[in-house]
C-alpha cells in the first residue's frame, strides 16, 4: 500500500488558499495571495527540499495542476531538486473538465475519485504527494485517505479563504511524530494517520444541580435549532416545487 501525504502551506486559521502569489487563486474575492512568501527562507527550503528528496508521485487537482503546469515546465531543474522532482514525477490529475494534459508524464483520473485514488494507493510505486489542491484535499478526507499530512503553519491568521480542514472532514486520530520551527515562526510538523478520536469526560461524578440546568438548558436549544433548520428546509422546498411548477 503506498503512502499519501499531503504537503500544504496554512495560516494558524486553516487558510491554504494561494500562499504562492496574489494571481495564484484569487476565486471568492481572497486579497492575501502570496502570503507565504514574506517568512520564506532557507530553513524552510531545506525542509522542502528534505520532503521531496525521495521519488514520489503527485496527485493534484485541476486548478493546481494547471498552476504548475504554467510554470515548473519552465524553471530550470539543474541545481533544483524540487523543480527536477516535480517535472520528472508521475503526475495523476482529477478534473470533471480537463480533457488532455500537455504536461509531461500527466494523467487524468476519471469517473469517482475515491476509488480511482483508493486503486492507485494499492499500486506498486512511490509515495503519492498532494500539494495544493484544496478541493481535491476534502475528498481524500471525507473518504480517510490521507496517511500523512507534513504542515507548514505560518505565524499569521487571515479570517476567510480556503480551508485545510472544511466541513465534511472525518473525525479520525493523528499522532505527531516531528515537529520544529523555523527562524520566521513557521511551524513544521509531520502527523501521521493513527487510530480514531480519543473522547473522555472532565465532568463531575455527580452532577451538581446548576450543571443538571445548564444541560437541560442546552437540549432545548439545539431542540430548536432543529426544528428551525427543518422548517427552512421545508420553506426551501416549497419555495422550489412553486418555481418548478410555473417553469413546467
Amino acid at each position: 500500500m503506498r503512502k499519501l501525504a499531503v504537503l500544504s502551506f496554512i495560516t494558524l486559521d486553516g487558510v491554504m488558499q494561494a500562499p504562492g502569489g496574489p494571481e495564484e487563486d484569487p476565486t471568492g474575492g481572497f486579497e492575501y495571495g502570496g502570503w507565504v512568501a514574506g517568512y520564506f527562507d532557507d530553513f524552510l527550503g531545506k525542509v522542502m527540499d528534505g520532503q521531496m528528496s525521495e521519488p514520489f508521485d503527485l496527485l493534484l487537482g485541476r486548478r493546481t495542476y494547471e498552476i504548475f503546469a504554467a510554470y515548473w515546465p519552465y524553471v530550470k531543474t539543474k541545481g533544483d531538486p524540487i523543480a527536477d522532482g516535480i517535472n520528472n514525477a508521475k503526475k495523476y490529475v482529477t478534473s470533471k473538465t480537463l480533457t488532455t494534459l500537455e504536461w509531461r508524464n500527466s494523467e487524468l483520473i476519471r469517473g469517482d475519485v475515491a476509488q480511482g485514488v483508493k486503486k492507485l494507493k494499492e499500486q506498486d510505486g512511490p509515495e503519492i504527494q498532494v500539494h495544493g489542491s484544496g478541493g481535491l484535499i476534502q475528498t481524500l478526507l471525507r473518504h480517510d485517505l490521507v496517511d500523512e499530512f507534513r504542515l507548514k503553519i505560518f505565524p499569521i491568521t487571515l479570517g476567510r479563504g480556503k480551508r485545510l480542514f472544511a466541513e465534511g472532514t472525518m473525525p479520525v486520530g493523528f499522532r505527531l511524530t516531528e515537529s520544529e520551527a523555523s527562524p520566521s515562526g513557521v511551524i513544521v510538523a509531520t502527523y501521521v494517520r493513527e487510530g480514531e478520536v480519543k473522547t473522555g469526560s472532565f465532568a463531575l461524578a455527580v452532577p451538581t444541580k446548576a450543571e443538571l440546568a445548564r444541560r437541560q438548558s442546552m437540549s432545548l436549544s439545539a431542540s430548536a435549532s432543529l426544528s428551525a433548520g427543518r422548517s427552512r428546509d421545508r420553506l426551501a422546498r416549497g419555495v422550489l416545487d412553486t418555481a418548478l411548477s410555473v417553469l413546467f
